[in-house]
């Protein structure tokens, strides 16, 4: 048996083998955030299909911190019962899930909000509409907001939870030179610009406990100009070490998008897949924690290489797993066939149009 299947533990979390379903954005929750029996149908097709670790979309943990509409929401207690309801549907076929915690900051949808997003800092060119620049006394709220969330996803029977720094995001904000360019303690060197994200970490960890997972997902490099560069990228990762984090998963990339971003398209051959895995590879080899690298992963020869290196330890997939959830048991039962994903990305479309993500290829194929 491959050694993508071996049995392994993160804190306690004993996970059936190494893939890890990455979070997304599925576009099937509530307006007001609150989990459906679609969110719940598809998260259970994932357990079904054989993921080892299932990471939630994208959840918001404050009101002012929703990036997108029908985005899962766990920002207030009224939305534990739902969300225990994805955890146990998860649970009763199999499976693991960790709920991921997120703040869009400066790229919030200000119409569903109903005001300016906050942002890191008011920095002129990169938006057209107005941002309000966030106080000590707000960085306090929101780093409360996600200890907050943190506790609603133990409850709800999560896991595990992972803290997203990546991307752009509010987090990833403050980490990057281009979105951050504060004049007080949380900005200028890279151990100040970590400074939010790593009081995040603590009150996540003091209100869920030494024994409860606690994963982030961080940019290895946003590839824009001036932003997070691969050297603090490194830096980072082993200050969160130092504070005890379980798990890392290396993305990179902004929302702005362009050649580099998180979700590049045409990946059509094994040499374009696992695009972060240079970087990923340093990373691993400066901090020695547990490494769940995404980013283009299609075929199970390349997931295998990755692991027999030592290049990392789980394998993240997200896009082949939405074309189809039956992948890794696929795999399993011995057709290594590679993912039919074409990489086109029109899966966000019908998301977009309030119709939930899905594979658009494949039902045109149909």
């Amino acid at each position: 048996m491959s050694t993508l299947f071996e049995e392994t533990t993160i804190n306690g979390m004993t996970l059936a083998n190494r893939f890890v379903r990455s979070a997304t954005w599925e576009g099937m929750a509530a307006d007001d955030g609150a989990v459906t029996p679609r969110l719940i149908d598809t998260m259970t097709a994932l357990a079904q299909g054989g993921v080892g670790l299932i990471i939630s979309g994208h959840t918001y943990v404050h009101q002012s911190g929703q990036a997108g509409p029908w985005q899962l929401g766990a920002y207030s207690d009224d939305l534990v019962p739902g969300l225990a309801d994805i955890a146990g549907a998860v649970h009763d076929n199999g499976g693991k899930i960790v709920l991921q915690l997120a703040h869009a900051g400066f790229f919030a949808n200000a119409k569903l909000i109903g005001h300016p997003p906050v942002a890191v800092s008011d920095v002129e060119g990169l938006a057209k509409s107005p941002r309000t620049e966030l106080t000590a006394t707000g960085i306090q709220e929101i780093v409360d907001a996600f200890a907050a969330a943190a506790g609603r996803a133990k409850t709800a029977g999560f896991d595990g939870v992972q803290v997203h720094a990546a991307h752009g995001y509010l987090l990833s904000q403050f980490l990057s030179p281009a979105f951050n360019q504060r004049a007080d303690d949380f900005g200028g060197s890279v151990e100040n610009r970590a400074r939010a994200f790593l009081a995040v970490i603590d009150a996540v960890q003091n209100t869920v406990g030494p024994d409860y997972p606690v994963l982030v997902k961080m940019n290895c490099g946003d590839f824009i100009d001036n932003g997070l560069s691969t050297e603090d990228a490194l830096a980072v990762a082993t200050m969160l070490v130092e504070n005890g984090i379980d798990a890392i998963e290396v993305s990179g990339g902004v929302l702005t998008g362009g050649k580099l971003s998180p979700s590049r398209m045409g990946i059509h051959s094994q040499e374009r897949e696992a695009y972060f895995q240079k970087e990923a590879a340093a990373i691993k080899a400066a901090t020695g924690v547990p490494l769940i690298l995404v980013g283009g992963n299609r075929s199970f020869e390349v997931a295998e290489r990755l692991l027999d290196e030592g290049t990392a330890d789980y394998i993240s997939l997200c896009r082949p797993l939405i074309r189809e959830p039956g992948l890794i048991n696929r795999w399993k039962s011995g057709d290594r066939t590679r993912s039919a994903c074409l990489s086109d990305n029109q899966c966000f479309g019908p998301a977009m149009a309030g119709e939930g993500i899905y594979c658009v290829t494949k039902e045109k194929e149909k």
